[in-house]
């Protein structure tokens, strides 16, 4: 996985709540088990008609928005667990999601491949959609050392929260195999210590 540390970038918003994972990436579009690919199915209903046409009045389909940050309403990545949804998010280009509320499972997907979810209050996340669509030039600023969220050019900063293992391992691009053979010279020094003979 690619390293995480801070990230600026305009956002795409999509002011929907609830959207399950059904809506990131369609049942039909998961019969592949190599995670490349996904991307261009990413919001696939929503983003094309059913001639395959994209609907200009979504948001991926907009030159007016655009950048690796995703900002979504409350509760991103309810229904069903599949993984393909982060990585159809990644695929496509996303390193975070923001949002006031995620999906436990969701989240833990996300983390795994990569994908930072971003959880903010409420009014922190009407501050993102307000000064978004008055200026979609506007950057938030995600630090995840200190892990800070900001709107760039404006008072608004907020904390995060993000368990200390993901966090570790988000930093330095880490899966958990990543991990474990990072300690791999640990693990043998352990292992010389205390095997009798």
């Amino acid at each position: 996985m690619e390293k995480f540390g801070i990230l600026e970038s305009t956002v795409v918003p999509i002011k929907v709540k609830d959207i399950d994972t059904d809506q990131i990436i369609p049942a039909r579009f998961l019969k592949a088990t190599s995670r490349e690919g996904f991307g261009e199915n990413l919001f696939r209903d929503w983003r094309f008609d059913e001639q395959g046409n994209p609907k200009p009045d979504f948001v991926l389909n907009s030159a007016r928005y655009s950048g690796s940050i995703l900002v979504a309403d409350e509760n991103f990545g309810c229904g069903s667990s599949r993984e393909h949804a982060a990585w159809a998010l990644v695929d496509y280009g996303f390193r975070a999601v923001v949002s006031s509320y995620f999906a436990d499972i969701f989240k833990g997907n996300a983390l795994n491949n990569g994908l930072l979810p971003v959880q903010v209050s409420p009014e922190f996340l009407k501050e993102i959609f307000k000064h978004t669509e008055e200026n979609p030039q506007q950057y938030l600023l995600i630090n995840l050392p200190d892990q800070t969220i900001s709107i760039s050019e404006t008072e608004f900063s907020e904390q995060f929260e993000i368990n200390s293992y993901k966090k570790m391992c988000m930093l330095n691009g880490y899966d958990d195999i990543d991990f474990l053979l990072s300690k791999k010279a640990d693990i043998e020094a352990f292992e010389k210590q205390h095997i009798e003979f």
